[in-house]
């Protein structure tokens, strides 16, 4: 029988559980995805009941399979999600969405008692109030469904529930409780004084570090059960133990995230800025992080050209980086596209598109999104000395994307890596005692180093 450890990688699209063997391996794989249900607002969010029910029949089923002796099993899924449980340990409350609006007279109400809202977002790690912030669903709860709020005995983040599921027992980690939930004040490196105040503090489970897990009899099997970890932190774990020096990950798709988890400076010092955000680390550590509706963005504006051009709309993506194309664009530079999603000072009132061919559009296009890019990693860096800069997700295979960023950091030294495995990866790391050497990159992750274009 192969030793494996199990992991439920948990998106707000895909369910995935994975195996991997003790060099980290995957070895088998299995995703599902469920229709959304509605809570009592008719707004959309996730049916708890049967992700509960598909993880349980999954597992049963692995460890069933006389292929695999499962040694551990652990969970890393989105943050910003808490499940209310009662003294039964029953689910209260549907699993909100955090993109569900949140009425502004609770935001007022809120800053009132606890602002000015610049103050609080910095100390929090915060760059908005709404239910992005788990901690703000709670003070929601409070003080619009008080009797519900009444029978919650615990909040359980969404990673740490997926652990309870199996152990019964709640526990409470750092990086759930870092990712911009509003708890926890990072200069205090404590939870915030208004967790204290409203009372929130006792449905908050004690606190252990992500690597604890718990030995038990799960089926007749003996297995560690991790406590959970959130997706951001797991992906970024993976770097953090196997490179020595210090670095920036850029984590690219819908968002472009790009984390410095070696920062002096963290956020709080820079609160006029709304587009920090902090993470935590798995030993409660701050990551200062930018983020870049980037994905988002590109999307929409590659749309946009395709109907111009009338070309397919794959048509993009074999596009590769011309020098003389970018030459022509850059001589005498002006900001053509207006963004939908992002906000920035140098965009023009409406879009131009002065080009009679799609590679040109293209390539402007993609000079303005990397602009956007060059000056978040420059943010996320701020005062430090770093001079690494990794790029995973979908943007890695982005030839004009990377070959443009190389260009603008051509002081530093940039590497693409490819895994879809990252927070699954992150989430089976943790719970092991085994070390990472410098070569674990490559192998797991086909590192590729890049060189900027020699400028002529």
């Amino acid at each position: 029988m192969k030793k494996v450890t199990a992991v439920f990688d948990i998106g707000k699209t895909n369910k995935k559980c994975f195996l991997f063997d003790s060099n980290y391996n995957e070895i088998y794989r299995e995703y599902s995805h469920f229709n959304l249900i509605e809570d009592e607002d008719s707004y959309p969010t996730e049916n708890l009941q049967r992700l509960q029910m598909w993880i349980k029949e999954v597992f049963d089923q692995i460890l069933k399979n006389e292929e695999y002796h499962i040694e551990a099993i652990n969970f890393s899924s989105y943050g910003a999600s808490f499940v209310h449980l009662d003294e039964n340990g029953e689910v209260l409350t549907p699993l909100y969405n955090y993109t569900k609006p949140l009425d502004e007279s609770i935001v007022s109400s809120f800053l009132e008692k606890y602002g000015p809202k610049e103050d609080f977002l910095s100390t929090t790690g915060c760059f908005d109030l709404s239910f992005l912030n788990s901690g703000i669903q709670l003070y929601w709860l409070k003080h619009s469904q008080p009797e519900i709020f009444k029978k919650i005995k615990y909040s359980l983040h969404l990673p740490q529930y997926l652990s309870y599921i199996f152990t019964r027992i709640p526990l409470s980690e750092y990086t759930s409780i870092g990712c911009h939930t509003a708890l926890w004040d990072y200069q205090k490196k404590d939870y915030h004084e208004w967790v204290y105040q409203e009372g929130i503090n006792s449905l908050l489970p004690p606190i252990v570090s992500t690597e604890t897990s718990i030995n038990m009899n799960y089926n007749g099997k003996r297995i560690k059960i991790g406590v959970g970890i959130h997706d951001s932190s797991a992906a970024l774990l993976p770097y953090v133990r196997s490179i020595k020096k210090k670095f920036v990950l850029v984590s690219t798709g819908t968002w472009s995230i790009a984390l410095n988890p070696f920062t002096d400076y963290p956020s709080f010092e820079s609160a006029k800025n709304n587009t920090f955000i902090n993470y935590m680390r798995i030993n409660g550590k701050s990551v200062k992080a930018t983020r870049l509706f980037l994905g988002n963005e590109y999307k929409i504006q590659v749309s946009k050209l395709d109907q111009h051009f009338k070309v397919p709309e794959d048509y993009h993506r074999h596009i590769k980086f011309n020098y003389n194309t970018y030459l022509k664009i850059v001589q005498n530079f002006k900001h053509l596209f207006k963004w939908e999603s992002i906000n920035d000072d140098e965009m023009p009132p409406q879009t131009k598109i002065p080009y009679d061919n799609y590679e040109y559009a293209y390539h402007q296009l993609m000079t303005e999104l990397v602009l956007l890019q060059v000056k978040s990693i420059k943010n996320v860096i701020g005062k430090d000395d770093i001079q690494r800069l990794y790029v995973d997700g979908g943007f890695s295979d982005n030839d004009l994307y990377i070959k443009l960023l190389s260009h603008y950091f051509r002081d530093m030294k940039l590497r693409t890596t490819d895994s879809s495995l990252g927070s699954a990866l992150g989430a089976a790391i943790v719970i092991s005692d085994s070390k990472l050497n410098s070569k674990f990159l490559k192998k797991n992750y086909s590192l590729k180093k890049h060189v900027p274009f020699i400028i002529k």
